[in-house]
This record gives structure tokens, C-alpha cells and sequence, in this order.
């Protein structure tokens, strides 16, 4: 993941929910470095404290789709692969309740 594949996310992540303000918050990867993104106007970031991967909740949601769409799986290529993440992610899009269910933190639902 690069800056700019981090705003081709953002771009298409503003035009699927162009109706709604998103609030997204992330670690400090080096691709979430906002200098060099083009945050769309739809969309507010904010960055979690170094070394804090307990307030993240995005863990949890990476470790169940591990579990569940790539569980000892080896692929014969990165395309393979990459229609596996896209099966998980679309699940997840057209599940948000279990997104909810995992991210659904005290601290974010009390904000």
C-alpha cells in the first residue's frame, strides 16, 4: 500500500457513500500520511496514537477475515488472491452488522 493506491481508496470510498460523512480512523502507516493524500470533502481522519493497536478496531476485523475467507489457503497467483479479498470484502460491505458487531467499541459508540 502506497499514497497513491491509499487515494484511489479514499476517491472510491467517497463516491460509494457520497451521501454520508465518514469518520475514519487509522494508524501510522506510511501510506496514512495525510501531507500526501487528498482527504474528499465527505470524509474526516483521525490518527491513533503510536503503538496502539487496542484502540484499533480494524484488527479484529482483519483477524476475522483471515479466519474466514483465508484459512490455510495457498494461492497459485496474486489474482487468485485478489478475488479471494474482494469475495471478503463484498461480504463485509453487504454485512455491516458484523462489522458493527466487531467495531462497535464502547469508546467509538460514546464519542
Amino acid at each position: 500500500m502506497n499514497a497513491f493506491c491509499m487515494n484511489i481508496y479514499l476517491h472510491e470510498l467517497s463516491n460509494r457513500y457520497k451521501d454520508n460523512f465518514l469518520f475514519l480512523i487509522w494508524d501510522g502507516a506510511p501510506c496514512h500520511s495525510e501531507g500526501v493524500l487528498k482527504i474528499p470533502e465527505n470524509i474526516l481522519i483521525e490518527t491513533l496514537p503510536p503503538y496502539s493497536p487496542q484502540l484499533n478496531p480494524a484488527e479484529n476485523n482483519w483477524d476475522d477475515m483471515r479466519e474466514k475467507f483465508f484459512p490455510n489457503l495457498v494461492f497459485n497467483s496474486m489474482n487468485s488472491l485478489q478475488k479471494q479479498l474482494v469475495i471478503a470484502c463484498q461480504f463485509y460491505e453487504n454485512n455491516p452488522k458484523i462489522i458493527q458487531s466487531m467495531s462497535g467499541w464502547d469508546w467509538i459508540i460514546n464519542s
